[in-house]
């Protein structure tokens, strides 16, 4: 399941050649109903019947639509072949689950929720066949949704086998490549658990395409972006097919704003000014407006890049990849300072952003105005499954105070929200919380 709503779900499913899909659901609470004959009552909604097709590598992401919030759904997937005149086979249930809707608007009921990033990277890939068993772990906390913060595969790294499971040990560059680098993702035991039971709102980073991509000047990026969106359940904007950028409101007191950092960005290696973005304008101004007009308690922006850690890249990407510049003139801080400006300048009350990407645990509280008091924080997780990084210092343009900064292990943030409190814990790969820290709404 995917970018769950209070009223909505998106279900996506592969199947193994083309095949007749059809997905039934009911709340948990009508389908236990048993009738006095000792059978279930029939499930209260059912799609039309979908077809799958080697045009998207026989994936779907279907519509699942008039749901009622804060409700717990069963669905079933059933599945069945075609014959040469075109008559239906007895379909079979291939896949079942169960997911919650969102609390509505009106709503403070809390809500928790995973972040993390980074699976498979630095030859860290599918070994055996739970394949990355952090998801069990993750799972064990009963998350209402998972927000996939990019490097969801890394096409441009080689998974050697062994130790890996066989199926990765190549470099993608067409959209089949990358289709089976997802697809051996999707191999992964612990990968699948985790899908039947919990929402998951994806965004790209890098590795989904190539190392520190800038999308305008990528010609691998509209293969690398299909492969994304057929093998993660997006929702698709009516009037641009190529957005990624979203929001998830749950109840009355959190929005999250998911940006797409990658697609619309200016070349890293650019000298940071007036012309250089990393959002492009309209989705700048969308953020603004969002953060503006919100009216949620908690606001919430997720960024695959962090904003304080400095990032170069090499001969083959350079410049700065984050927000934060360095010493040779590049990053993205005049972009930073817009939106910075905008919560300061508004007034916008309890900020957090959620960042990943360099594969250790940070977090900030920031006070860009120097008066003493934090003005919004920053969390930062990963990876699910890749090489630790090194921790380094924020840099200081924003004034932080680093709460923690520390890597060496596997790890996902989990969050719980209420209308007073914003709980931040980093779970390592045993479950083990390696940190925590409290936030109380303003």
């Amino acid at each position: 399941m995917g970018d769950v709503t209070s009223q909505s779900a998106l279900l996506w499913l592969r199947t193994d050649g083309p095949m007749t899909v059809q997905i039934e659901w009911a709340p948990v609470a009508v389908w236990n109903r048993v009738s006095k004959m000792g059978t279930a009552v029939a499930p209260v909604a059912r799609t039309p019947l979908f077809m799958t097709s080697q045009a998207t590598d026989f994936t779907l992401t279907i519509p699942v639509e008039g749901l009622a919030p804060a409700t717990r759904y069963r669905w079933h997937v059933y599945v069945g072949t075609k014959d040469r005149e075109g008559t239906s086979t007895e379909a079979r249930v291939a896949a079942r689950g169960e997911f919650t809707t969102l609390p509505d608007t009106n709503s403070h009921l809390p809500v928790t929720f995973a972040w993390s990033g980074d699976l498979g990277g630095q030859g860290r890939c599918r070994r055996g066949a739970a394949g990355y068993p952090i998801f069990d772990v993750m799972r064990a906390q009963q998350p209402s949704f998972f927000l996939f913060l990019g490097d969801t595969i890394y096409s441009d790294g080689l998974c050697p086998s062994p130790p890996n499971e066989p199926g990765a040990d190549f470099l993608a560059t067409t959209v089949d490549e990358y289709r089976a680098r997802h697809r051996d993702q999707r191999g992964a035991e612990a990968l699948r658990r985790f899908l039947g039971s919990v929402p998951v709102s994806v965004i790209w980073d890098d590795h989904e395409v190539r190392d520190n991509f800038a999308g305008p000047f990528e010609s691998r990026m509209p293969a690398g972006r299909q492969a994304l969106r057929e093998y993660w359940p997006i929702r698709v904007a009516a009037d641009d097919p190529a957005r990624l950028y979203r929001t998830v409101r749950a109840g009355a007191d959190l929005e999250v704003f998911i940006l797409d950092t990658r697609q619309y960005r200016s070349r890293n290696a650019d000298q940071d000014g007036p012309a250089k973005t990393m959002l492009g304008e309209q989705q700048l101004q969308w953020l603004l407006s969002g953060l503006t007009e919100s009216t949620a308690i908690w606001k919430v922006i997720v960024t695959s890049v962090p904003l304080s850690i400095s990032k170069g890249g090499g001969a083959g990407a350079p410049g700065n990849d984050g927000w934060a510049g360095g010493a040779d003139g590049t990053g993205f801080e005049r972009e930073r300072r817009v939106i910075v400006d905008c919560i300061l300048g508004r007034r916008v009350k309890n900020v957090v952003f959620l960042a990943g990407d360099v594969h250790y645990v940070q977090a900030n509280a920031y006070d860009p105005n120097g008066d003493g008091i934090a003005d919004f924080h920053e969390f930062v997780a990963g990876p699910l499954s890749a090489v630790p990084g090194k921790p380094t210092s924020a840099r200081v343009e924003l004034r932080p105070t680093t709460l923690v900064n520390e890597g060496g292990y596997m790890n996902f943030g989990l969050i719980r929200v209420t209308e007073s409190s914003f709980d931040v814990r980093v779970l390592d790969e045993d479950g083990v919380t390696r940190f925590s820290h409290r936030l109380s709404a303003r």
